[in-house]
């Protein structure tokens, strides 16, 4: 419901139906306002446009009676959407839980594709009156509210649970503190549990059909060491599936978590919120491969789809693209030219710089400095085989970015490689949504903040389903200190890869730095969990103990995460803010000279000196540090305007010329 808001404040024609007489122009009441909209009503209207409007009719008619017995004003209908408003919160939210309950009820003898399934959301505050309209910030709470909820479910702010708040016989769960677009502070949310959520009901959940998962396919080949190739199949294939329109897909970070997993598709499909799953086998012996596909609906486990492929190594394109688009045959989705274009690309015919190419991406997701290494060493004998294969150019770059953005390497060391690699790639293929990608890592490196977000922007508008683009996109919102939009593309990145552990972190490191740090610490001790021994997350745990006032706390868990890792400057940057924070500040001098020791000896570090020297109070040696690691192009630098360290630093006129520099001043971030 992105465009929804307008469409209250300013239409007023379209389908409305008033129960009680309008009051007068301009009156201002404090009112309870409940939004509701149907789940995947939009994607439902491009499929069948007859069904989704009679859906719309049928659920009119089970609401509005509801609406009635609950004493609720319809203000008016958006397309499937209600505006309603309540007398008070009590009658607002039995209203919300018996719409459900009714609509529950209304689908338990109905077939899966003809089910209704609703989000609510309530909302106590002010509004205005106009003619029977209402408007003001209180609406537009109400609808962020509702999309907080899950299909089948009521979401509350923190201002109707007070009032409702032993006075309904419903358990209601709060969902911490969100950043609600368009709404300045966070809103605390709760959500209603329903009687019937432990219940063993298959209907009780929504599993769309339209958001698919492509499964890790099973490696059969008599060699082990070729498990990778079944890993890049799978990714390949996302990346595939990824381009029908249409379709929202689950990243392969959140996949990968059911490698080996023995769950059956009822279980992953509510698990991922997917109501198809692709799931497979290669064998590969030589240069002959065996792939079977099949489509599952997760809904009924049935079978929509399946194959089996017969054939040699350089036909695995082929067999991708076939597979592509038999589940968007088997799903009724219609491609266009464009799709079947993208769908059928052929990223190189040479066999040997394809399996060079799985080989490399192997390593990344390992984040370590040695698995960067020797992903570059497979990259570029991938390039060998086939000088003009894009992928390979963009694996090289994004391993070289991960060397100079956490500081291991010198930027100007690293620079002319990532911007000869990507300048390549761009050259190559300079259209796809991975290309708006590369041009805003160079743009990054260039110290281009806000045309870096456009660029994200842009592979975001070609590719909604892009989850690392979605967090990235965050990263640059919470840079620019636009809590409210960042929060948005947080839970984007999530929505589509669920199960990811770096997107989980995207989410910690939003709430950490846009200064909640309780919110913060929940989720990197979660993170911590499912990948303990991480240095990163273990340093992150202490800053947020730092922000807690935790500050001996704090600096033992940033200690113990430069044990665990390499104590270059960007690992120990925090830690002389910590130990300021706890007064010991000739301690944290040292730490600062260690720092500018290790700068000396090796070339990098530069922002992170600055940071530290800023942490102590030594404002003009920071400001001298920051405007070198300027010259240097130094990444760390994106970070200015939100950082811990350089706290000191907001209200001297040359750090906020300095912010302006960078793009980050406050002019600068609308």
């Amino acid at each position: 419901m992105e465009c929804l808001l307008p469409a209250i404040r300013d239409l007023s024609s379209g389908a409305t139906r008033p129960v009680y007489q309008s009051l007068s122009q301009g009156r201002r009441r404090l009112v309870a306002i409940m939004f509701t909209d149907m789940v995947g009503y939009t994607a439902l209207g491009q499929r069948n446009e007859s069904l989704s409007l009679a859906m719309v009719e049928e659920q009119r008619k089970l609401i509005r009676p509801i609406l009635e017995r609950h004493e609720g004003r319809e203000v008016k209908t958006i397309g499937d959407a209600f505006l309603v408003e309540f007398p008070n919160a009590v009658d607002a939210v039995r209203c919300a839980y018996d719409i459900q309950r009714t609509i529950r009820e209304f689908n338990l003898s109905l077939v899966p594709d003809n089910r209704i399934h609703l989000r609510v959301g309530v909302h106590l505050g002010e509004v205005v009156g106009d003619a029977g309209d209402i408007s003001g910030d209180a609406v537009n709470v109400a609808s962020r509210i509702e999309s907080l909820a899950d299909a089948g479910g009521v979401c509350i702010t923190r201002q109707v649970f007070d009032h409702v708040k032993g006075k309904v016989d419903l358990q209601l769960a709060s969902l911490g503190p969100r950043f609600l677009k368009n709404v300045a502070e966070p809103v605390e949310v709760y959500r209603m549990v329903m009687p019937w959520e432990n219940a063993e009901d298959p209907h009780s959940i929504l599993l769309d059909k339209n958001r698919v998962a492509v499964l890790p396919f099973v490696s059969l080949s008599p060699d082990p060491a070729d498990e990778y190739f079944a890993d890049g199949l799978t990714e390949e294939l996302i990346d595939r599936i990824c381009q029908i329109k249409g379709l929202a897909v689950i990243a392969r970070t959140s996949v990968m978590n059911y490698k080996g997993e023995k769950k059956n598709a009822s279980q992953i499909g509510k698990e991922l919120k997917a109501g198809a799953l692709v799931e497979g086998s290669v064998r590969k012996a030589g240069s002959k491969i065996r792939v079977t596909a099949q489509l599952i609906n997760a809904s009924t486990d049935e079978h929509m789809w399946s194959s089996r492929y017969d054939r040699d190594l350089d036909d695995i394109f082929a067999v991708q693209t076939d597979i592509a688009e038999n589940v968007a045959g088997a799903l009724q989705i219609r491609l266009l030219q464009d799709e079947r274009e993208k769908i059928a690309r052929v990223p190189t015919k040479d066999p040997e710089a394809h399996e060079l190419y799985l080989r490399g991406k192997n390593h990344v997701p390992r984040q370590t400095e040695d698995d960067f290494r020797a992903a570059i060493g497979l990259f570029e004998k991938a390039i060998g085989k086939d000088p003009n294969y894009v992928e390979a150019y963009r694996g090289l770059a994004t391993a070289y970015f991960f060397l100079a953005s956490h500081e291991i390497e010198p930027i100007r060391d690293t620079f002319p490689k990532i911007r000869e690699y990507l300048n390549k790639a761009l050259e190559l293929d300079g259209t796809s949504p991975e290309s708006h990608l590369d041009r805003s890592t160079l743009l990054e490196l260039e110290l281009d903040y806000r045309g870096m977000r456009n660029e994200i922007e842009r592979a975001i508008e070609l590719n909604p389903n892009l989850s690392l683009a979605h967090g990235e996109l965050a990263l640059a919102y919470l840079i620019s200190r636009d809590f409210n939009r960042a929060h948005l593309e947080v839970q984007k990145s999530l929505d589509l890869d669920p199960l990811s552990v770096e997107r989980l972190v995207y989410s910690a490191v939003f709430y950490l730095y846009g200064r909640d740090p309780d919110r913060a610490l929940e989720l990197f001790q979660r993170v911590q969990s499912i990948d303990p021994g991480n240095p990163f997350v273990e340093g992150n745990i202490g800053l947020c103990h730092v922000s807690k006032g935790a500050y001996e706390q704090g600096v033992a868990e940033i200690k113990k995460s430069l044990e665990m890792g390499i104590r270059h400057p960007n690992a120990m940057a925090d830690l002389p803010y910590a130990l300021a924070k706890a007064g010991r500040i000739e301690e944290a001098r040292e730490v600062v000279q260690e720092m500018v020791r290790y700068h000396e000896e090796h070339g990098s570090g530069t922002a992170s000196v600055g940071r530290a020297y800023a942490a102590i109070g030594e404002n003009e040696k920071a400001l001298q540090w920051l405007e070198k690691a300027y010259e240097d192009r130094s990444p760390q630098l994106r970070w200015s305007a939100v950082d811990f360290d350089l706290e000191g630093m907001h209200t001297d006129p040359r750090f906020q010329a300095f912010l302006k520099k960078l793009g980050l001043g406050i002019a600068d971030t609308a």
